[in-house]
């Protein structure tokens, strides 16, 4: 910024010639007249004759220094080069105007342009009066034009200096001693400035531009007329900032003639689509860092323990320490194997604006702003509708035809293995139903969206909506809902009454025919027991009184389409005056199918995994989802969000090796104290994260969102082919992409494409209309390639365009492919799809898809994602477990052992998949290990030779380590340390009995070849509806009970024995009996739960479990007798004896 013109010794020198002039003698013509620093005049004949020191006054008439103002330096005038010439002075202006501009850097060349125009040419300068005080010699007071302004009505001349000091002292003029006005000063100064036509005129303007008016008049703040006016440039200059978010100029020359659109608008600087559709985020180092050192010091301590224990032998009791010994090395080597890969825990976080912002908005390849997502398809899976109930399974397809997707690229597939009509009809009551409930979901944006637990819900149902028909519509849908809870209920006898009438007209159709046909009529009619639907039709799956090829394992394929293929492009709702008002809501529905696959005996039809299987290849040829997701018939989606969570992943850029996403699986209707660890929240919450850090989490075989051509047994598409030595792989795979894309056809060229052509019928079998859904899988699965840098992707817009219509041919084919003789010499279950061969077909399946590369995701949602049952009762618990046990069992006898992978899994994924199929040995040990304190204290004898000092601190820290572990796990998981001590109690108690007997199964299914057939979980509620944990509390007794009672009753029995004997001892050993109760005690406090369990309800406690512990309790006296006869009296104790 340019300062104001100060002068210098020069402009004195003037000031004192004109002074001078008047007294001074005249100069002869010709001569130079100078006045000596003295103040004598000195007259010179010519230049030359100036003394040098005279000769610089000379030379610097005319130097003006021009100074930067500061808050401490204000110019005092605006007119201060007096005596320059008007040329002079108006070239030295605008030198100055100039000289500013280049200064201000940022403002534009109008500024100054602009203030002359507004303030015309410059006025003469004027000379001014001087101070009329006596003794000042400065000059008075002016205006902006350099006239006289006085601040008294006496017109008396006065300075700056003069005015401010009589203004401080006295406040009054020093000749008329009147009073000074500062509102005159105020009017005579700012009356002389120039209007600007750029001034604000609105107070509430100037408050919001923080324009400050003075306080002090005009004179007080000094004349700025020759400096920069702040306040004047901000109405009468136009800025500019550049280009950028902060501002960015409509029209500007150099945006023009840089090719930028005239007039156009500014870019969307808050354009999420750039973004990241997901990021992962680590444990704080706070608690990951204690946590991973806790866990090097347990793992040394446990080492020096174990050699300790080694080099110490009890010799009095080898046989005890032997036993302890090799219990707590496997004990130890369990736990490197469960720890290991918890070392690596990750948290996961999408972003499901910038989805919707990529996806679905307006752009250059997307005009209309449609819908650029993958299509899904959802698989739900029942076998036995009594096990199952019809109504759970309505609930879980209304909450997927209510999911927030698109609902042209949704598409639900029902598939009843057993093939009953009880679930065909109850399906179609729920597409009924669902043409009400799935618009009334999404005009008040309801949440959840399964109906049952939706009207279930405690808590004020208006909270968060804002529609004022709200209320009466949803009083309208509870009472459509209970309707329709009826008519499912109703099912069973209505197609019962439907049967029998129709089966009783034709027994008479047939006794009709008999009497005209003149044939015997004392032969029987040969009339099937015929389950009929409700249109006149005999129904092709299951009957109810079982006949030929209408029989469990014994019936035709059905595929039935409940609700066609929606248009694409969506249709608004009407106002119906008796039911709901859905105006502007969009009534359309997803495709829903039926879906039964054919079974006939003789074939091995595999179970579950057969099942999906079949809904892989039907809906490959319907649909053709690239995204396949996977629920229980009891699970159902609690967040209508969640397959778009799923997607972030999936179409993230460096997600297209992702296989599948698992969510976390949670459960209604457990009792609040957990007593069986139903929820599985350290395995959900804990394990399974910690594998998201590694290679990705297990299958656990609901709640997945599946890649299709990950279930085809592909590759990874940026998988190296290269083996672990750095060899070329052996066997020969086909190329999904072989088809969509050109480029990706290897260079065998045609050798190659006729070894695909042979390959592709032996790897997925005959169909056609399948094979070439295979590469259209592929492409539309594929991350969106909005940049350079993504490879592998598909251009924007590509799955805009509508969906082929289903036509009758399509139909013929979907049902081939579901035939009990499609699988024939395929490799179908072998590479292909779900894999066979165990009943944990799940966690088989993605062992497969990580053994060939791929990678999984763990997706943690604020709001759970799925929800589902869990059975409560203790019988059904365990014999889920045993399922479990038993898979992870044959896994570890089969070729899909952990020890057997390639090189592409992972070596901490290795581990964990290495603990799944051995923890069920563990029950071995464990049992061999809860006995141990027992025959501790039947023996007189300990684990150890004393309790001295090494062992219990070795003791001391493994279970301290070990309760820390458990606060940072509870800790950066999120789960309880009641949750955590509930899985520890129900450890032990499946240890000792499900997985025992697991093991036993296993070895006689590998050894002698023996089968194992689980039946289902039931799914159904107690009988008492008044009690929603009422199934807890009922017992049935299971062979799986036996160990878990025989422990029990020998510890306490043991407990008597060891306290007994030692107060009635000469020498009393307290050391071992302390060591003896003490783990006696830790195992009754873990089997807690089970002992709870089997009291039942108010005094309900099965007879059976009072004659097993009574029979226990002889057989075990019985024993001990026989094994150690008292010698005498005193021998145990005293005068006690047995009877």
């Amino acid at each position: 910024m340019s300062g104001s013109s100060v002068p210098t010794g020069g402009a004195r020198a003037q000031r004192s010639v004109k002074q001078g002039s008047g007294s001074s003698p005249r100069a002869a013509a010709g001569m130079i007249t100078r006045r000596s620093s003295s103040g004598r005049y000195v007259h010179f004949l010519s230049q030359d004759d100036i003394p040098v020191e005279m000769l610089g006054e000379t030379l610097n008439l005319n130097y003006t220094v021009h100074m930067p103002p500061t808050p401490d330096n204000q110019p005092m005038s605006g007119t201060q080069e007096i005596n320059k010439p008007p040329a002079m002075a108006m070239a030295a202006a605008q030198s100055e105007q100039h000289q500013r501009a280049s200064n201000v850097g940022l403002f534009s060349s109008g500024t100054f342009n602009h203030r002359n125009k507004t303030e015309g040419p410059l006025p003469p300068i004027a000379r001014g009066s001087r101070c009329s005080i006596p003794g000042c010699d400065e000059k008075a007071m002016t205006d902006t034009r350099g006239e006289d302004i006085s601040p008294c009505e006496c017109s008396m001349k006065i300075c700056k200096d003069c005015y401010v000091e009589a203004l401080n002292t006295r406040g009054a003029c020093p000749a008329c001693k009147e009073p000074y006005k500062a509102d005159d000063v105020e009017t005579q100064t700012e009356s002389s400035l120039p209007l600007t036509s750029d001034a604000p005129q609105d107070p509430a303007l100037d408050r919001r531009l923080s324009i400050m008016k003075p306080t002090k008049p005009a004179v007080l703040r000094g004349n700025q007329s020759s400096e920069f006016d702040h306040s004047g440039w901000l109405f009468e200059t136009k800025g500019t900032y550049g280009y950028g978010n902060a501002v960015w100029p409509k029209d500007d020359p150099y945006l023009q003639a840089n090719g930028g659109e005239k007039n156009g608008g500014p870019p969307d600087f808050d354009d999420k689509s750039k973004q990241p559709l997901c990021r992962q985020a680590s444990v704080s180092a706070a608690i990951l860092s204690p946590y991973r050192l806790l866990v090097v010091i347990r793992f040394v301590v446990l080492v020096f323990f174990l050699w300790w224990r080694v080099s110490h032998p009890n010799k009095d009791a080898k046989w005890l320490w032997g036993m302890s010994v090799v219990c707590e090395i496997w004990f130890a080597f369990s736990w490197i194997l469960d720890q290991l890969p918890k070392l690596c825990p990750v948290i996961r976080i999408t972003d499901l604006e910038v989805l919707k912002e990529k996806f679905e908005q307006p752009g250059p390849n997307n005009p209309k702003g449609r819908s650029d997502l993958p299509a899904f398809d959802v698989f739900v899976s029942t076998a036995d509708p009594e096990k199952e109930p019809p109504l759970v399974t309505a609930n879980t397809i209304l909450s997927i035809l209510a999911a927030e997707y698109p609902v042209e690229k949704v598409a639900c597939y029902l598939s009843d293995d057993g093939g009953a009509i009880l679930t065909f009809e109850a399906l179609a009551e729920a597409a009924s139903f669902a043409q009400m409930w799935v618009p009334f979901c999404r005009k008040h944006e309801i949440e959840p969206r399964n109906p049952e637990t939706y009207f279930a819900q405690r808590g004020d149902p208006t909270r968060n909506k804002v529609r004022s028909d709200f209320v009466k519509e949803r009083r309208r849908m509870k009472r459509e809902f209970d309707e329709f809870k009826v008519r499912i209920n109703g099912l069973p006898d209505a197609i019962r009454r439907r049967s029998d009438a129709y089966n009783a007209h034709e027994e008479l159709k047939a006794k009709r025919q008999q009497l005209e046909s003149g044939a015997d009529l004392s032969e029987p009619l040969n009339v099937p027991k015929a389950t009929w639907m409700s249109d006149g039709t005999q129904w092709p799956g299951t009957w109810s009184s079982p006949a030929r090829d209408h029989a469990r394992g014994d019936h035709a394929g059905v595929l039935q389409v409940m609700l066609t293929p929606p248009d694409h492009e969506p249709q608004l709702g009407e106002k119906d005056e008796n039911m709901f008002d859905f105006i502007g809501v969009d009534v359309r529905l997803p495709m829903l199918v039926y879906v039964s696959r054919e079974k006939r005996p003789g074939y091995d039809h595999n179970k579950k995994a057969g099942a999906m299987n079949a809904l892989v290849r039907t809906s490959a040829v319907m649909s053709n989802g690239p995204f396949i997701l996977n629920l229980d018939c009891d699970h159902y989606i609690y967040n209508s969000l969640a397959l778009r969570e799923a997607m972030c992943f999936m179409m993230d850029p460096n997600g297209d090796d992702i296989c599948y996403v698992q969510f976390p699986q949670r459960f209604e209707g457990i009792d609040p104290n957990d007593r069986y660890a139903n929820n599985n929240t350290v395995f959900f919450d804990i394990n399974m994260r910690a594998l998201d850090g590694v290679q990705g989490p297990f299958y656990v075989g609901t709640g997945c969102v599946f890649r299709r051509t990950s279930i085809y047994g592909f590759d990874p598409p940026r998988y190296k082919s290269r083996g672990c030595c750095g060899g070329r792989r052996k066997a020969k795979q086909i190329n999904p992409k072989s088809v969509a894309d050109d480029s990706s056809v290897s260079d065998g060229g045609a050798e190659d494409e006729l070894l695909e052509s042979q390959l592709l019928p032996k790897s997925f079998g005959t169909s056609g209309a399948l094979a070439a859904s295979i590469p259209v899988a592929e492409f539309q699965g594929r991350p969106l390639a909005d940049s350079d840098r993504i490879k592998h992707g598909r251009p924007p817009g590509a799955l805009i365009a509508p969906r082929e219509p289903l036509d009758a041919s399509t139909v013929l084919e979907a049902i081939s492919v579901i035939s009990c003789f499609y699988e024939d010499r395929t490799e179908w279950g072998n590479r292909v799809g779900w894999i066979y061969g165990s009943v944990t077909e799940d966690v088989v399946t993605g062992f497969r898809m990580h053994n060939r590369g791929w990678r999984s995701i763990y997706c943690f949602t604020k709001m759970d994602a799925f929800r589902g049952t869990a059975p409560i009762n203790l019988t059904d618990r365990l014999h889920q477990v045993l399922r479990w046990a038993t898979g992870s069992v044959e896994i570890f006898f089969s070729r899909n052992n952990a020890l057997l992978a390639s090189c592409r899994l992972k070596f901490l994924q290795r581990i964990a998949y290495l603990n799944v199929g051995i923890y069920p040995f563990t029950s071995i040990f464990l049992l061999v290990y809860c006995f141990l304190p027992a025959l501790s204290l039947f023996t007189g004898q300990f684990i150890v030779e004393s309790l001295n000092l090494t062992f219990l601190v070795y003791l001391l820290i493994i279970t301290v380590t070990l309760c820390l572990l458990a606060i940072l796990e509870v800790k950066w998981s999120g789960i309880t340390l009641e949750e955590w001590w509930r899985n520890e109690q129900f450890w032990l108690i499946g240890g000792t009995s499900a997985h025992l007997a697991a093991v036993l199964q296993g070895l006689l299914k590998v050894v002698a070849g023996v089968d194992i057939s689980f039946t289902l979980t039931s799914k159904s509620g107690g009988d008492d509806e008044d009690d929603s944990y009422a199934d807890l509390y009922i017992v049935k007794w299971s062979s799986l009970m036996i160990p878990p009672i025989t422990i029990m009753m020998i510890n306490l029995i043991a407990i008597a024995v060891g306290v007994s004997r030692t107060i009635y001892s000469d020498n009393q050993k307290w050391s071992q009996l302390l060591g003896g109760v003490f783990f006696s005690f830790w195992v009754l406090v873990h089997l807690y739960p089970f002992a709870k369990g089997l009291m039942g309800r108010r005094g309900r406690t099965p007879t059976v479990v009072f004659v097993w512990a009574g029979l226990l309790s002889i057989i075990i006296s019985l024993l001990w007798v026989a094994i150690s006869p008292p010698k005498s009296a005193s021998a145990i104790g005293g005068s006690f004896q047995f009877p």
